[in-house]
């Protein structure tokens, strides 16, 4: 508990069987609360160790939704769990546990109601080993969103984030897609109910076996952002009507 808030890390897993015991052991409990597990029909054990760990709330599909669709199970338990801030971890290993507590407590001191772990804020990417076509990638995908948004984050792609439970029931995630775009669609909406996104320096790990992306599957995914900007910018000048922003 934090300042009287219930904080719920929620673990969006897919064959995580080889990482989820080292990220589980570095959240830190004396300010987490719960920690719900949704397994997106992995084939190997990851449901078995998450049981072993102790976790107590596990979610387990019977067909692959997806990442954007494991995020909406995610979120819905951790609000049926009555959270007030949630916590998006993956079990990876890829995204440092101990920057929990740091995320948590912006939101907690009501400085932010939403807060990223960015990759980009100094050297982490690259220093972790991020692939330099990615890294470019990102930096110029940012670039194009910034000016469509008319925002200024460092990055729109990192995958750990925090959210009051206010931000999740002020915005209509259930429609966004059940791929990885969701993430993005996700922060049109933000943007949209007028909520501000803070940013943390995030070290981040690169290495065999961590989740990835194919290249194909990146360009796919580059392309849906960039119609995410799009959409959203013809939203906000009026000549279009994207029905992902309103419920």
């Amino acid at each position: 508990m934090y300042l009287n808030k219930k904080v719920v890390v929620v673990l969006p897993s897919y064959n995580a069987s080889a990482t989820l015991k080292q990220t589980y052991s570095e959240i830190p409990f004396d300010l987490v609360d719960d920690v719900v597990l949704v397994d997106d029909k992995s084939y190997d054990n990851t449901v078995e160790i998450a049981r072993s760990l102790g976790i107590n709330h596990i979610v387990v599909h019977d067909v692959n939704r997806g990442y954007g669709g494991n995020q909406k199970s995610c979120y819905d338990k951790a609000l049926a769990l009555n959270a007030d801030i949630i916590v998006m971890l993956h079990p990876d290993y890829q995204y440092s546990p101990k920057l929990v507590r740091a995320m948590v407590s912006v939101i907690g001191e009501g400085l932010y109601e939403v807060m990223f772990g960015s990759r980009i804020l100094g050297k982490g990417a690259l220093k972790g080993g991020m692939p330099m076509y990615k890294y470019l990638a990102n930096r110029v995908l940012t670039l194009a969103q910034n000016i469509l948004m008319n925002q200024k984050l460092s990055e729109y792609h990192t995958g750990y984030r925090a959210y009051s439970s206010a931000v999740l029931k002020a915005i209509p995630y259930h429609k966004n897609s059940d791929d990885f775009v969701f993430d993005n669609q996700v922060v049109a909406q933000i943007f949209y109910a007028q909520f501000e996104i803070g940013e943390i320096t995030c070290p981040t790990k690169y290495f065999e076996g961590a989740s990835s992306i194919s290249f194909s599957r990146s360009v796919s995914y580059g392309l849906g952002v960039l119609g995410v900007s799009f959409r959203y910018f013809l939203t906000k000048i009026k000549l279009y009507k994207w029905n992902l922003l309103t419920f």
